[in-house]
Formats: C-alpha cells, structure tokens, sequence
C-alpha cells in the first residue's frame, strides 16, 4: 500500500451553504416563471419533423402543429409555415377550437406544464390550468367549445387520468380516479381523449399499470367515457393495442394507430357497422413503450368532410384517403430562429501533481468529551484532536478499516475490518505517551458492521453476517445476527459472539439512558429497541419523507428509472433511511434521503408516525439541519450536537445555538426597526471544518516505446500505418512514422508488429457498483474487468451512494487497480425539493465544493423551472450536468433548449426528423443512448444474451464474480432480478436499437457529439456490446471508435488528457491483436491494456511495464466445486 502523506489543515467556516431555509425571504422578488435567459440561437430550416402532433381547422383550409416547441400554421394545401409561438416555453399538442378561432395547447410557459389557449386573432394565450406541479397532454374541444378535456397527472407521481375544465377557468373535475389503495398494477393510465361528433361521449386511450421494460403486448385500448351516465367500456382488445381514437366530423369513422408485428399502422373503424381496415402501413413508430408525455401517437385530424385522414409519419404530413384510394403527402417548410440557454463546455485538466486532496472522510464520530475526532480517509482509521489537531493513523493495519466506535470513557476505539478472508471487530487503548494498543476483540472472521459500546463499557454489540455472505455477493440479504462481544480481550484470537437477535431488517445498534435496552433503525418500524435478549421490541417513532430517490438504497444501484405504477397525492412517503436515538433519549436523528432532521420522539401510547414533509405541521416538533445533505451522522455524546460529514468537511450542528438563534432572529423580525438587517436575521448555520489529508498520487517512472504497430491516433482521421509511440512515465512523449521519433536511451522497447494501437474507450455512463453497505472491497473486480476490457476511463452518472470519491481517491493512489473513476456522485432529485434559485446554488456547491465530481446528474429534479435554476447555478459553478432521459422526448428537448451538455438513455421516439437530429448536433450536448437498455423497445443486450454465450468466456470467467455472471447469463427471466437487468426473448425485427442508432448516426454525421454507455450491463465485454450495437445503425467503424474515445471525452470535459494519441496526453491506450476498422467486432481482440503509463497483460492485468506485478487478485472468482460425491 502506498502511504498517505498527511497534512492536517482544518479550516473553521459558518456553513452557509448547510443553512436550511423555510424559502422566499420577505421582500425578495418573485422568481420568473422560466429564469433563464436565452444567449443563443439556433437557425431551423427543414421540411421535415419529429412527432407532430397536428390539428384541420374546421374550415380545412389550414393545418396547426408543433415543431421543437412551437406552434406553426400552414395552408392545408402546403408551403410555408406560419410561426404561432416563439420564445423559451415549450408548446405542444395544439387543437383548433369548434369555431376555429383559438387553439388549445400545452405549455411550460408558466415554469410547469399547463394548458393554455392562444387567440389565433390577437395571439394572446391565456391560461385555462395552473398546475405547479402536474403534467397535462392531449388536449382538445367539446363540441360546443365549453370544455376542454385533457390528461393530467401529478408530477413523477400518479398516471394520468382525464380531468375537464371549463372554457372560461376553474379548477376542472376528474372524470375518473383510481379507487383507494390500488392493487399494485392496477391503476391506470388514460390520455388521447377525443369527444364524439355529438359531444355525449369522450373516447380515450388506456393503459393499466404503468410502462415497463421489455414489454408484453397488448398495452393500450381505445376506451368511452359517457358523459350522462359517468359510465365506461372498453372498445377494443386487439393484442397490437390500440391509441389516439379520433373520431371524424360526420360521426361515422374512427381511426387510430396499432401495432402488426412489430410496426405501427392507422387502422380505421366505421362505427355503425363495427368493421375495420388498415388505413395506412406502416407509420410512425408508437411510444407505447415509454412514458408517452405527449401520447403514445401524435395527434391526427379528419378533414371536415371527413374524406381525408391527415396525419404524421415518416417525419412529414399526409392526406390519408379514408375509401383506402392513396394518400398524398402536405409539403413543408419550417424556417425559424430557436431560442435556447448558454452552451455549458468546460474542461478540466487532469493533474500529475505527486500529491492530491483526499476527496471523503467517512464515519467521522466525537469523542464523548468532544476533544477528537475519529474518521476513516482512503479506508484507514485516524483519530485527531478536534478541532485543530493533526490525524493520524490508529493501527498499521493493510485491512479495509470502517466504522469507529468511542468507549463511554472516551480512551479506547472500537472499529471493523474487512480483507478477502474476511472481517474482524478490533479495539485499540489511545494513550497520549504510548498511542494506541490494537487488539482483536471478535474471533474468527465474518462480515461485521455497526459497532456500539454498551453504556458501561463491558460489552460491544455488532451486526454479525457470514463472511461467505459477502463473497457470494449476497451480502446484507444473507441472515445478518445482532451479538455482542466482550470489550475486553481474552487472549490473541479473541472471543466468540453472544447471540442477541437475529437483525431482521433492523440496523444500527446504539444506546441511550435506558440502560436495559438496545435501540435500533428499522427499515419498516423505524426507531425500535429491544431487551438484551432480543425480546420485547418496542416501537418508538417512525419518520417517513417524501419518495426516495431511486437507487438510493445502499441495495439497489440498477439507476434505471422503475415504473410507478401509482402515488396518491399526499399518501406518505416511505420510512427514513435511518433513525437514531439521542443519547438523553428525548429526541432521534433521522435522516430521509440525504438531509438529517431531529425529531422530538412522543411519549409511549401516542401516536409515533411522523411525516417531515411539512415541519409546521407535525405531531411534535423537529428541525431540519441540512439544506444541502450530508452522510454519516452522529449524535455526540451529551445529545446537544449532531456530527455529519460530506466530502471532506466535518459539520457540527449545535442544537441549542441554534434554537437560541432562532429565538433571536424571531424577535427581530418582530422588532420593524430590525426587520431589515439581513445579518442579523439569518438562520443559525452549522460550523464545518475541513479535514484535508494528503495522498500520494501513483504515477509510473519509466519508458517504454511502442514500435511497428498500426496507430489509430483519433487526432482527427489520422491512421498511422506503422507507428511508434514512446511513453514517458504517464504521458505520451512521441509518436510517429516507424522509425521518425526519437527514442530515449534506455527506453524498453517492446515491438508491436500485426496489431493495431488506439486510445483506451471512455465509458461515459459507467455504473461500476462498486459500493458494498459502507464496508468496501479490497479490489473492485468490476474495476479489473473493465480495465482488461480495454476501458480506461469511466464516468458514473448516479452512484447512489458517494463510497465512488474514495474509491476514486484509491484508484488514484494506486492502491486498488482500476480504469479512471469519474462520477456525479448521488443525482439530483426532484426529492430535493430546491425552492428557488438561491437554493439550487446552494445545493450545487455539494458537488462543486464537497464532491468535486466536476459533472452532476440532474434526474429529473423538477418541472422546467426547478431544471432552469439547476443549470443556472451549474455554469456559475462550473459544473457540467448530465441528464436522465426518463422515456420523456419532450423532457429531453426542453433540456436541449436550456443548455443540458449531456443526454443520459435513448430517445424513445424513432425516427428522429432533421429537427431534432439538427438542433441536437448544434447544441454540442452530448448524447449517451444505453442501447444495452434503450428505451421503446427490448433492450438490446437481450440481443447479445439470446445469441451468445458469455458465461463461457474466459475472461468474464476470470474477472467476473460468479453470482453476478450466472444471474445475467444462465437464465435470463422476464422480470428485474438482481440490480437492473430484465430479460426475456424477442424476435430480430422486435428489436429498436437499430433505428435508435441510426437516429444517433444523423445526429453524428450533422456535427453532433455522442458517448458510449455500457450502464454497467456486463461489466467489460458490455462496453463492446454498447459500442457494437451504436455500430449497427450506419455508422463506420472509424466513427464508433470516434464515439467511444475523443467524443467521450469530450463529454466529460477531459479531451486535454485522454481519448486521443497525441503528444502530452496521458498514456491511456489499447493494443489489439486484429483491425477494428476492419470488423468493429475485433475491439475485443485485445492484448494488451495500458492506463497512465502502466502497460498490462489484457487477459490477467498482470503488469508488464515499468514494474513487472503478478496478475492481481480477483475477489470472489468463481471456483467450481472439485470435492467428488461418488457419482459416476
């Protein structure tokens, strides 16, 4: 292990950015509905376009639709389109009122999604809806032009359901609710209403549950609603589905769109007979598949004398003749001016310095008297005076260190560790002349965690799993015991555990003032306790929040978006993540997503269950501490002070200042004379102290020159047909024609002849799910894999959990071998509530200031305005957010809009027009399609699995934990098991990752950036997959490798450093044994990997150059049973 250089330097601030505040001050403007400013434009010129959703006036003489955001209109016969709406808002769906003189449409021109009419005469729009929260799609007229009918749903939350509003204004009333306490599934989705000639009934599309990857069909059916009787009935049971009903003028037909096979058609009902046709096939690809937030078809209209169907496929507009004659296409041109927010494009240089900042401490707990700190940096215990001492180590121990645990004394540490033989409980006497004595406590090895001391000091309780747990890749969901060990030693092997309980989903052992009892986290019950013999549990408070974001249990790190299939407005939200009793016993810390509250616990026989979803209302009272979050709390021992780390600040939240501030400021707010003095009326803030620690940076010593091998150098089209490369330590010092660079003596010289060398692959949607419930691997092995695998460097967008900074941290000391640990660290949720734009600032600097993850994951964190202010705040801080696609085409192109660098997932929708393929390439954002999980159809690495077999594969044998592969390779299941994957067989033509990578392809070829996303599928030989399946959709070989090299790094604002050969960069390279120009397939033909200098053996990462290391050791590989059993 290479040792850590410490320099303590603790920096005492008020931690402003940590101030939790109650929202707008007094006196503070209103914030704008859409605060950003656009500073850039984008010049459209196309006569084709995605998924528009188009009107027939009721004259027939013009057309309405939408385009990129906006309202056009065009003569029914064709031509120039006539712009309706302009600006930063994003308008969509119109329908022309009865009358013909309004339009009805949605828009997010109020910072939510709303319904909106615009008067075609004066081009005022007014607002009919005013959600600040909600979503609303498919609106349109009652015939009589009194009501509006429109699918509205919570944000995130509930399905749509159709709601009617009045013309004039009003709140609306629901036409249908789900019934109270839905069986999972059961709820339903409803959008695409359409009134019938008449106005008595209102058809509609359906969908029970919500969308679903890898779907079953059918999925919708056309529907009727009626009006006099409230009473509905299903109209259609076709297997193909059926969406967008649109009934014509004259009341006799009914078209809507199907799937034959695996493309979608208009089919035509004449609704006095009953019989049916195709009317047009193929069309435009449906979005049954997704979230369809502007329905699963756009909308269509029948001509007024109904003879003509006039719809969109194919990116243009048709006349569909209804008596099956033909169609004839409504020619086109679109020419405007895009509005859009400033272009985010930073870089950042990767540093050769010797020593480097340590990202994280973890585990920080106060001595009972408050004079030390004990925390654990780069995996290792320290201890230091607090608050202005200097840390240093309290074992010599190479073993993972974690969780430190005081005596009530206050003179002896208690801590777990972790190797690949397993775990021990450990406890180390700190005295001021002799340091520390480190004696072993538990006997034995075994998975332990949560270490406590009893009150007295005599005993210390553990949560006890079984080493094989961890290895079989189980780990807490392997039977976890609650024991308890003496706390003083017997001997050198240590003493057995004492059973108390079997942990039963509960966690975190700790004590308060009842001597008698053990209190513990559950993750249903909340705050319990228990006997010291496990009996008699009592329940003393629950805190529940708003949903937790996903993957933001240590337990599911899939990142993939899940289906909710319902949410009441209002129902609660689910348990804290933790809750801790005060050592006094009157009060518990919990923490609910990332921000920690404290929480006056009622007394026994009164209600327990407390909502912090609004703190002026609850049962009892309690405080927020957190504005922007933070990890691992502590109580201190007199239960007056609440201890948090994030990064690698430590924060002291001191209860009674802070109740004493808050009596002072609410005086003054009293007082008018003082009401203004803003210094004075701030809200107490928590003290934070940085603890920087430095860490040596591993760079290699040495060079090594390439010769005769083939260059793919990604320095634009540049192919060396037989080159050198010469790499000086990290970087690469020359590189040429064979024999033209000069090569310094005593350079090794290792000859390359036959292969071909390129860049190492960027992976810039990585998710390495590395994190193991706070006790961390001695060696990642997804980290081995992808590096013999040929990628070099990662970007993890949503790690859940921030364990990521110090194993980043630990890569980068050269303590665990791995490619480039890049990441966002935790998303950005719309749990996080930001209320305006002082506060999105405030929860940046988390990244900024804390992490310095250098790019961020705005998952969805709020309607356009909530997204507006976080990209504000992300280029004052010089942050580049990425974004989750979330099935939602719409979503993805407001972000385009506001200046979003970086699309996560594919566009459901297909085939992308020139519009979008154009905008999307001029806005430089890059575009990160996962086809291992694409959206809108079968994920395509059921392609891979069904034809392929990779559970054979040497080198996923050997890198590979055998639970992880024989889960994804022996069976693959239709359902979500294990982290993410979902399985199941399709039919070639049922796959969409073809068409998916041809739109990406256009977007490519007009200038646009992409990444290659293996989304941690199939860690290594996914990366090929990912980068294969972009390679099916037109692109050249050359260009896929593009993709995954210079384009990727790029993304991730580190094209100084990597994703080319060139002189200066840093020496991250492949060598390969066939052409991949040749046969993109031959990427995975790899001989050799080297990262920052470090030549290694593809097949083991056994290292070559400049320091011949035996292959590391791979944890968990799989071992094949050799004990005979008789058998013959």
């Amino acid at each position: 292990m290479r040792c850590l250089a410490v320099a303590a330097v603790a920096l005492t601030t008020a931690l402003g950015a940590q101030q939790p505040g109650p929202g707008r001050a007094g006196g503070r403007p209103a914030e704008r509905p859409l605060p950003l400013d656009a500073s850039r434009s984008f010049t459209l010129d196309t006569r084709e376009g995605t998924w528009l959703s188009l009107d027939v006036s009721p004259d027939g003489t013009t057309l309405v639709f939408d385009m990129l955001g906006d309202l056009y209109s065009l003569p029914f016969t064709g031509g120039d389109a006539t712009r309706l709406t302009s600006g930063m808002a994003y308008d969509a769906q119109p329908r022309f009122s009865p009358d013909g003189k309004q339009v009805v449409f949605i828009s997010d021109r109020d910072g939510a999604d709303n319904v909106h009419v615009i008067d075609l005469g004066t081009k005022a729009v007014k607002a009919i809806t005013r959600g600040k929260s909600s979503v609303y799609l498919s609106p349109d007229w009652s015939p009589d032009g009194q009501y509006i009918v429109a699918s509205k749903g919570s944000f995130r939350g509930s399905l749509p359901k159709l709601w009617m509003y009045h013309a004039d204004g009003g709140n609306g009333v629901a036409l249908y609710t789900d019934p109270p306490n839905p069986a999972p599934g059961s709820a339903v989705q409803q959008a695409g209403a359409a009134f019938s000639a008449d106005g008595k009934t209102i058809w509609y599309t359906q969908r029970t549950g919500a969308w679903n990857y890898n779907a079953q069909f059918p999925q919708y059916q056309v529907w009727i609603y009626d009006r006099e009787t409230g009473e509905r009935e299903a109209q259609s049971s076709r297997y193909g589905s059926a969406v967008r009903p649109t009934l014509s003028p004259d009341g006799r037909y009914m078209a809507y769109g199907s799937r034959y096979e695996a493309q979608t058609g208009l089919r035509l009902r004449d609704l006095a007979t009953g019989t049916e046709r195709w009317l047009a096939y193929p069309t435009q690809r449906d979005e049954m598949e997704s979230r369809a937030p502007m329905d699963a078809l756009p909308g269509m209209s029948f001509t007024p004398d109904s003879k003509e169907l006039v719809a969109s496929y194919g990116n243009r507009i048709w006349r569909v003749n209804v008596d099956g004659s033909g169609q004839a296409e409504i020619p086109f041109r679109v020419q405007a001016t895009i509005e859009a927010g400033p272009e985010l494009a930073f870089r950042y240089p990767i540093a050769d310095s010797t020593q480097f900042t340590v990202r994280q401490i973890r585990d920080g707990v106060p001595s009972p008297d408050g004079k030390m700190l004990a925390f654990i940096s780069l995996d290792r215990l320290y201890v230091m005076d607090w608050p202005g001492g200097t840390p240093r180590r309290v074992s010599t121990s190479a073993a993972i260190e974690a969780e430190p645990a005081w005596s009530p004394d206050g003179r002896s540490l208690a801590w777990v560790t972790w190797t690949n033989d397993g775990g021990r409980l450990y406890k180390a006497a700190l005295t001021p002349s002799r340091g520390s004595s480190v004696v072993a406590l538990s006997r034995g090895t075994g998975m332990l965690r949560q270490p406590a001391w009893s009150r007295d000091g005599s005993r210390i309780v553990v949560l006890q799993t079984a080493a094989q747990g961890r290895r079989d890749q189980t780990g807490i969901t392997a039977q976890t015991n609650l024991v308890w060990y003496p706390s003083t030693a017997t001997g050198t092997e240590g003493s057995a555990a004492a059973l108390i309980a079997r942990a039963a989903g509960r966690s975190r052992p700790h004590f308060a003032r009842d001597t008698t009892r053990i209190y513990l986290s559950s993750a249903q019950n909340g705050l319990v306790s228990i006997r010291w013999d496990g009996s008699d549990e009592q329940r003393h408070l629950r805190v529940t929040g708003p949903a937790a974001p996903l993957g933001s249990d240590d337990h599911d790190l899939s990142e993939l978006e899940s289906p909710r299939t319902h949410e009441e407005p209002g129902s609660p939200g689910p348990p804290a993540l933790l809750t801790m009793m005060s050592p006094n016993g009157d009060m518990a810390l919990a923490q609910v997503n990332q921000d920690f509250y404290t929480v006056v616990v009622p007394p026994r026989g009164v209600q327990s269950s407390v909502s912090i979803a609004d703190t002026n209302t609850a049962i009892v009272p309690m405080r927020k501490l957190t504005d922007i979050g933070g990890q691992f709390p502590a109580w201190s021992a007199d239960g007056r002070r609440v201890h948090w780390s994030i990064g690698n600040a430590h924060v002291v939240y001191d209860l009674d200042s802070a109740r004493a501030r808050d009596q002072l400021v609410a005086a003054l707010r009293r007082d008018s004379s003082q009401a203004t003095d803003t210094t004075r009326t701030k809200a107490y803030a928590p003290i934070e102290r940085r603890i920087l620690l430095q860490a040596t940076r591993d760079i290699p010593r040495g060079t090594v020159v390439l010769r005769n091998a083939r260059i793919i150098t990604m320095k634009g089209d540049e192919i060396i047909a037989s080159g050198d490369i010469v790499v000086r330590d990290n970087r690469i010092a020359a590189i040429g024609a064979a024999g033209t660079v000069a090569v310094p003596a005593g350079a090794t010289s290792m000859d390359m002849t036959g292969t071909t060398i390129m860049p190492g692959f960027v992976d810039t949607h990585a998710h390495l799910r590395a994190e193991r419930n706070t006790i961390h691997e001695t060696q990642p092995w997804a980290y081995l894999a992808n590096l013999a695998y040929g990628v070099t460097t990662t970007r993890d967008p949503q790690t859940a959990t921030t364990d990521v900074l110090t194993y980043q941290d630990l890569v980068e000391t050269g303590q665990i071998v791995g490619p480039r640990i890049y990441s966002t660290g935790p998303g950005i949720f719309d749990q996080d509530q930001i209320r305006d734009q002082e506060h999105a600032r405030n929860m940046l600097t988390r990244y900024s200031s804390y992490y310095d993850t250098k790019t961020i994951k705005m998952y969805v964190a709020g309607v356009r305005q909530t997204r507006q202010w976080i990209i504000k705040a992300a280029r004052e801080q010089q942050l580049m957010p990425t974004t989750e696609g979330s099935l939602d085409v719409k979503l993805n192109l407001t972000e385009t809009i506001d200046g979003y660098p970086g699309l996560e997932h594919s566009m459901g929708i297909t085939p992308l027009g020139r519009d979008v393929t154009s905008f999307m390439a001029w806005s430089n954002r890059t575009y990160t399609p996962t086809l291992l999980v694409n959206y809108g159809g079968p994920w395509g690495e059921n392609y891979f699995y069904t034809r392929e077999n990779p559970y054979a594969d040497p080198k996923l044998q050997r890198f590979t934990a055998y639970e992880e592969l024989a889960q994804k390779t022996r069976r693959r299941m239709a359902s979500m098991p294990g982290g993410g994957t979902a399985g199941g067989w399709f039919r070639d033509e049922e796959y969409i990752f073809p068409k998916l990578a041809d739109d990406a392809t256009r977007i490519l070829r007009a200038g646009g950036r992409l990444g290659i996303g293996s989304h941690g599928q199939l860690q290594g030989l996914g990366y090929h997959w990912e980068l294969w399946l972009m390679g099916s959709g037109g692109m050249t070989a050359h260009e896929a490798l593009r993709v995954s090299t210079a384009l990727g790094a790029q993304a991730i604002g580190l094209q100084g450093d990597v994703g080319s050969l060139e002189v200066g960069k840093l020496a991250d390279l492949i060598v390969l044994e066939r052409d991949p120009l040749a046969d993109l397939r031959n990427t995975n033909s790899l001989r050799y990997v080297m990262k920052n200098g470090r030549l290694y053996d593809a097949s083991s990462l056994a290292e070559l150059h400049p320091t011949k290391r035996n292959a590391p050791e791979v944890p968990n590989r799989p071992i094949a049973p050799a004990t005979k059993a008789g058998l013959r």
